[in-house]
C-alpha cells in the first residue's frame, strides 16, 4: 500500500458530467487511464488528463507549518458541524488558502478521499504534516462514527499545544536575545570604537592601566581575526545542531539539563505536564486505549526525559498497574497531578480530570512566561550596562590616571 502510494501522481482533466456541464478538477492515480476510468464511474467523461507538473509546485509558497494544519483542523470540524461535506469542505478550504502549498495538500487529499479512501489513510500519506497522533485520533472517530466531534477535540488539542509552543520560543528567546545582542554591541566596540582610544593614548608616553592593556589587546585579536571568529561562532553552532539531531545520548544530555536551568526549567517541565496531560486526555477521550494511547503521548511531550519515563509507565500499565502509581513512581510529576489521576480512574472521569490539569499547567506556563520577560528585559538592560561601561572605564581609566598625574 505505501509503495502504491508512492507511485501515485496529481493529474489535472477537463471533462463533462452528466448533464453535459463542463467540468474540471485534479484526482491523484498512477497513470492516466487509471484516472479516466476513476472519472467515468464518477459519471465524468474525460476529454483531457494530463499529469500536473512538479517542477514549481515543491518551491513555490511558503512551508507548511503546524499553525497552518492547527487552523486548518479548526476550519474542518467547523464546516463538517455546519453539515459540509467532507470533500466539498476539503474544497472549500484548499481553494481559499493563501498558500499554495497548503492548497495543494489539501487537494491531494480531497482526491484521495473522493477516490474512496478513509480520511486517516489519506492524512498518514503525508506524514510531515500530520502525524501519528493525528491520524490515530481520525481513524478513531471514523471507525466510531463520531469523526465530526472528534474534529473539534483535535483542533482544540492542536491549538493548546501550539500555544504552549509559542509561549516556550518566548520563554527561550529572552536569553538568546541577551546573549546575541551583547555580543554584537561588544564586537561593535572593540573592533571599531577601542581602535580610536588607541591612537589617542599612543602619545601619552606613560604605561597603561591592566584593564586597559587587556581591553585594547581584545581589540586587537577582534580586529585581526574577527572573521575566525565568526567562523567558529557558526562553525559551534551548525555542530552543535548536528550533534543534537544525530546523537541520541545527546538530545537526552540536553534535554535532562534544560529541565535543570533556573527559572526557564520549571517552565520546560510544566509545558511537558501539560502536553502529556492535553494529548492523554484528547486521545482517552477519543476511545483510544490507554497503552495504545501512550505511544503518541510520549512523543508529543517534547523532551526525552519525560518520553522515556512515559515509555516505563506504558510497560507498567500494559501489566495492569494503576497508571497514578506508575506516574509516582518516575518521579517526575507534582504530587497534585498523581493526586487527579487517581481521582480520574476510581471515578471513571479520566479524561476530564486530565484536561483539568492541562488547563491548570498552561495557565501556570502563560504567567511563568510573562513574569519571565518582565524579570529579564531589566537584566537585558543590565548586561549591557555592564558590558558597554566596562569598555568606557577601561578606555577612560587613562585619562583619570593622566589627570592625577597632572
Amino acid at each position: 500500500m505505501a509503495e502504491k502510494a508512492i507511485k501515485q501522481s496529481v493529474f489535472l482533466w477537463e471533462g463533462s458530467d452528466k448533464r453535459g456541464v463542463k467540468v474540471k478538477g485534479e484526482s491523484q492515480g498512477s497513470t492516466p487511464a487509471m484516472v479516466k476510468a476513476e472519472l467515468r464511474k464518477r459519471g465524468i467523461a474525460p476529454k483531457k488528463v494530463r499529469k500536473k507538473s512538479t517542477l514549481f509546485s515543491s518551491t513555490k509558497g511558503k512551508k507548511i507549518t503546524s499553525r497552518d494544519i492547527a487552523i486548518f483542523s479548526r476550519q474542518l470540524a467547523t464546516m463538517m458541524s455546519s453539515g459540509v461535506p467532507l470533500v466539498q469542505a476539503f474544497e472549500i478550504i484548499g481553494r481559499g488558502h493563501d498558500n499554495p502549498r497548503m492548497q495543494e495538500l489539501l487537494m491531494t487529499i480531497k482526491n484521495d478521499v473522493e477516490s474512496g479512501n478513509p480520511l486517516a489513510e489519506s492524512l498518514a500519506k503525508h506524514p510531515l504534516q500530520f502525524d501519528e497522533l493525528f491520524c490515530n485520533l481520525v481513524r478513531a472517530g471514523e471507525h466510531a462514527g463520531i469523526l465530526e466531534n472528534l474534529l473539534h477535540k483535535i483542533a482544540t488539542y492542536k491549538e493548546k499545544t501550539e500555544a504552549i509552543k509559542a509561549k516556550i520560543k518566548k520563554a527561550l528567546f529572552y536569553p538568546t536575545a541577551v546573549i546575541v545582542v551583547a555580543g554584537i554591541v561588544t564586537a561593535i566596540l572593540l573592533i571599531f570604537v577601542v581602535p580610536q582610544f588607541e591612537e589617542l593614548f599612543s602619545g601619552f608616553g606613560a604605561s597603561l592601566p591592566a584593564f586597559t592593556q587587556m581591553v585594547i589587546g581584545l581589540s586587537r585579536f577582534m580586529q585581526d581575526w574577527w572573521f575566525a571568529v565568526l567562523a567558529g561562532t557558526i562553525a559551534i553552532i551548525y555542530g552543535f545542531i548536528q550533534l543534537k539531531q544525530r546523537s541520541t545520548k545527546f538530545g537526552h544530555f540536553l534535554d535532562k539539563m534544560a529541565l535543570k536551568i533556573p527559572i526557564v526549567g520549571p517552565i520546560l517541565n510544566k509545558a511537558a505536564i501539560a502536553r502529556y496531560s492535553r494529548t492523554l486526555s484528547t486521545m482517552f477521550a477519543a476511545g483510544v486505549p490507554l497503552v495504545e494511547a501512550m505511544d503518541s503521548v510520549a512523543g508529543a511531550t517534547g523532551n526525552i526525559v519525560y518520553s522515556d519515563a512515559i515509555l516505563r509507565i506504558r510497560d507498567e500499565v500494559s501489566t495492569g498497574r494503576q497508571l497514578n502509581l506508575s506516574m509516582k513512581d518516575a518521579g517526575l510529576f507534582p504530587n497534585m497531578v498523581i493526586q487527579m489521576v487517581a481521582i480520574g480512574e476510581e471515578s471513571g472521569a479520566l479524561d476530564d480530570m486530565l484536561a483539568k490539569v492541562a488547563d491548570f499547567y498552561e495557565d501556570e506556563v502563560d504567567n511563568a512566561v510573562d513574569s519571565l520577560s518582565s524579570l529579564l528585559e531589566p537584566l537585558i538592560m543590565a548586561v549591557l550596562g555592564v558590558l558597554v561601561g566596562g569598555l568606557v572605564i577601561a578606555m577612560y581609566l587613562p585619562i583619570f590616571k593622566l589627570g592625577q598625574v597632572v
